[in-house]
């Protein structure tokens, strides 16, 4: 019995130390992250502005509203005008730069706190978070709370699958009931949207589409193989994910644009659906092919060290055997890459309301920097730049009703804005390096965004974000 006793207090100072570590280890990362804390007094009082001689770029039409004044007001766009007369804020002298809505990701994967840093950099007022666990829970009431710098954050739930075991990242649903009472916990807390997943068969993605729309929650979808294509098409989803999937589903791997223009059309007919190609995430396949050392590329510090060491690795790895064993894989994957850009091409003459979104976050796809990379690719599928623009500002803000108060420049809407050095509507690349960023009326120059790109550069929170990724375990499954 003596023994027993012994044993079982031993146990339990280790599960103690166990536990204690844990803390520490959470407690440092979060120190790690301090320098993106809203101050206690500018979280009751968000600093007013008058821009003046600014350049803007509204975005609900093609032109520029030349040297005007805009007064923002506790983080809204209050007026603009040729001018304004108001005392008592601080004025900003814009020297005829432009301003325009911030960007908005509509696609990304974020692993920590750092990743907020470096969408602001970029940026990117607005995100669209697609892989919800507790800790984005957390996020979004702290930006809600006004503790933290952060763009907006919009996150769904866990990735809604069937019973087919597809990963440890997804939740395998097995009964319609299940399906039904998952939504309805998602809503209840605080996750904005529902997730619908590849493997995920029609009985069960009747239940969720059901619940989703009594819940009164969108749905966005990666396509389900066990369903037809133009299932995804049902007005409770709002929007469709990744152009590969076009590709992989409704055309089985064929380029046919003959098929690929009837699959457009349906898409067009449900005009209430948006889509959203990620493009980037795809062409870093090939970018893994052509290049033996992009692990080691300075810019790969900017993903989370945990993505770095198990998804980048292994993305790698199977990329780089399929070249060794089979050649001209790495022609497939550029061809169907620009079948991409075609299908990016195809949507837009067809008028389908086209989201930015980079799948950043795995991979080697760059959390903030990808957004101009993805932009890029827009263009050369044949989108103006101001089409461009429009689809990561006032396209995005559309596809959500809880997305509505960003993605233009009008009296009442979100200061969400980016002030830049060149008109990008000339210049696409004007909008890599703002100089200043204002998130829900907070201001934000050069000197401090350079400074989250260096915090998170140099960042090493495995252990952390390996925690926080086994409480996602835990919890959801």
């Amino acid at each position: 019995m003596k023994l027993i006793k012994r044993i079982l207090r031993i146990f339990l100072v280790l599960i103690g130390l166990l536990i204690v570590t844990v803390l520490i280890t959470l407690w440092i990362d979060a120190r790690g992250t301090s320098y993106l804390k809203i101050k206690k007094h500018e979280q009751t009082s968000i600093d007013s502005y008058l821009i003046t001689n600014v350049n803007i770029i509204p975005m609900n039409q093609d032109t520029v509203l030349v040297d005007k004044m805009v007064y923002i007001k506790e983080g809204v766009i209050e007026e603009i005008a040729d001018d304004i007369e108001v005392s008592g804020v601080e004025v900003i002298d814009a020297n005829n730069k432009y301003l325009m809505p911030g960007l908005i990701d509509m696609h990304v994967h974020v692993w920590d706190r750092y990743e907020l840093g470096l969408y602001l950099s970029n940026g990117v007022t607005a995100v669209r978070n697609l892989w919800g666990m507790p800790m984005h829970l957390r996020i979004k009431e702290d930006v809600k709370n006004d503790k933290i710098f952060s763009p907006t954050f919009f996150t769904t739930g866990p990735k809604l699958t069937g019973s087919e075991f597809i990963g440890d990242d997804n939740l395998n649903l097995t009964h319609p009931i299940e399906a039904k009472e998952k939504v309805i916990s998602y809503k209840e807390r605080g996750y904005d949207l529902i997730k619908t997943y590849y493997g995920l068969e029609k009985e069960i993605f009747d239940a969720v589409i059901e619940q989703a729309q009594v819940s009164e929650i969108d749905i966005v979808a990666h396509p389900s193989q066990k369903v037809p294509f133009s299932y995804h098409l049902h007005p409770q989803i709002k929007s469709i994910e990744h152009a590969e999937e076009i590709v992989q589903q409704p055309l089985e791997y064929n380029l046919d644009t003959i098929k690929l223009q009837s699959i457009i059309d349906s898409i067009s007919l449900a005009n209430h659906t948006s889509y959203c190609p990620t493009i980037t995430g795809f062409n870093n396949i090939y970018q893994m092919m052509m290049n033996d050392s992009i692990l080691d590329s300075e810019a790969l510090n900017y993903m989370s060290p945990l993505i770095r060491k198990e998804d980048s690795k292994k993305q790698f790895d199977r990329w780089h055997n399929t070249k060794q064993e089979d050649p001209d894989a790495v022609d497939r994957i550029l061809t169907q890459h620009d079948f991409h850009l075609r299908i990016v091409q195809k949507l837009h003459e067809a008028g389908v309301n086209i989201v930015c979104g980079t799948d950043a976050g795995i991979g080697i796809t760059l959390p903030g920097f990808s957004i101009h990379k993805e932009l890029s690719f827009y263009k050369e599928a044949g989108l103006s730049n101001y089409e461009v623009l429009k689809t990561a500002t006032v396209n995005a803000s559309k596809t959500h009703s809880i997305m509505n108060q960003l993605g233009t420049i009008e009296k009442g809407k979100m200061a969400n804005l980016l002030l830049i050095d060149n008109n990008p509507l000339l210049q696409l690349a004007s909008l890599e390096n703002p100089s200043h960023v204002f998130i829900e009326g907070r201001k934000l120059n050069r000197e401090i965004l350079d400074s989250f790109n260096d915090k998170a550069g140099k960042r090493k929170n495995l252990i952390a974000s390996a925690l926080r990724y086994l409480e996602n375990l835990i919890v959801e499954k």
